[in-house]
């Protein structure tokens, strides 16, 4: 198929949307179809836009641009412009480029979230100007009902499609994310590595940018508690330039922020995903990491939160455990010290992580899962 891959960036820099729109791009790819890059998208507010803006600053409310029916349209008719006669599909990782987009190709999106399910979500979404609430419905909603196919990474954004914006639910899938690491490992691999973790010492992977949305000082509570009852652990934080914390405490090692983009980056990250015991991400609001599928490639169960789409990526007591958000520091830490001191429950664990990776999780699975979809349409 020949497919006009849509974005408002630039799709074939990995740093954008966590490498997420570059990774679906060549998942596609590998399936043999033709991908047109579109992206790189502008758009000009109109001068009311900035009267609104004005408005609900002074109303101590945030005003989005971007949830603008007049930035819609403006993507729209960049996107028709490019489009080529031979284009079989309109993709594109978001509901906003082709919302408005007036074609009869068929369109399909493919993201971890609807507009509505992250209201109030997201520290992000909670403050928005009822403007922006009406407008950012309004595109999803046309998003949607335009597109043949609306794909998510999880069912808890799924249900909200259906829920709150009324689609057919036949037009609504999930696939889920795969891992933004490339692999290679065989379960043989996987089982060498897990083997050569230490056994006396459990050691915690915190990989994350956003500290406080992703738990952070949840993890060293329970890093510190796990101490208190006389299991030695170090908990590896990656992702933070600087720890917000005042003292930190001696078993917490910062490894500061590492890029994907260069080797150094990604041998540092494989190293940490290979000699960690579990992903600690007790987060307070997700939609679905891409960092579950990445630790679960090199056999890491993730102990984590039940909330967002997580629960469509983490299974309990397959590839980890998911815990309500106003689970006790001592929950968490019981469970990780009944699985870490079972040497036997841990190598199964840590097995059955690496077949959740291989059988669902990568983008191999997602991107023949998404071109087989397309092909009905």
């Amino acid at each position: 198929m020949k497919i006009a891959y849509t974005t408002i960036y630039d799709a074939q820099d990995i740093h954008k949307w966590s490498g997420l729109g570059y990774m679906i791009a060549n998942a596609l790819e590998r399936q043999g179809n033709e991908i047109d890059f579109i992206g790189g998208l502008k758009s000009s507010p109109a001068i009311d836009m900035y009267l609104k803006k004005l408005y609900f600053k002074i109303l101590r409310k945030d005003f989005d641009f971007g949830r603008e029916p007049h930035t819609a349209s403006e993507y729209g008719k960049q996107i028709k412009a490019l489009l080529k006669d031979d284009t079989d599909i309109i993709f594109s990782p978001g509901t906003i480029p082709i919302s408005l987009l007036e074609t009869n190709k068929p369109k399909v999106f493919y993201t971890d979230a609807t507009f509505a399910g992250m209201i109030g979500f997201y520290k992000d979404f909670s403050n928005l100007s009822s403007e922006t609430i009406k407008h950012g419905n309004f595109l999803e909603k046309a998003g949607l009902e335009s597109a043949r196919l609306a794909i998510y990474s999880s069912d808890w954004a799924a249900q909200s499609a259906i829920k709150h914006y009324g689609v057919n639910p036949e037009k609504v899938k999930v696939v889920p994310f795969g891992a933004n690491l490339e692999s290679s490992r065989s379960l043989d691999d996987v089982k060498q590595m897990v083997s050569r973790r230490p056994q006396n010492e459990c050691h915690l992977l915190f990989l994350a940018v956003n500290w406080e949305r992703k738990g952070g000082d949840i993890a060293v509570k329970i890093a510190g508690k796990l101490n208190e009852v006389g299991i030695k652990t170090i908990l590896h934080v990656a992702g933070i330039k600087e720890i917000p914390m005042e003292t930190i405490p001696s078993f917490v090692v910062n490894h500061g922020f590492i890029s994907k983009s260069n080797k150094e980056g990604q041998q540092l990250i494989n190293k940490l995903l290979s000699t960690s015991h579990f992903l600690l991400l007790p987060t307070r609001a997700d939609c679905t990491p891409v960092v579950f599928s990445e630790a679960n490639s090199f056999g890491l169960p993730c102990i984590t939160t039940n909330v967002g789409g997580i629960p469509t990526i983490i299974r309990d007591d397959v590839n980890g455990k998911t815990f309500p958000l106003d689970a006790s520091v001592e929950s968490y830490a019981g469970y990780i010290q009944s699985v870490f001191e079972d040497k036997k429950r841990y190598a199964d664990s840590a097995a059955s992580s690496f077949h959740e990776y291989e059988s669902r999780l990568n983008w191999d699975i997602a991107g023949k899962t998404i071109n087989d979809l397309m092909k009905d349409l």
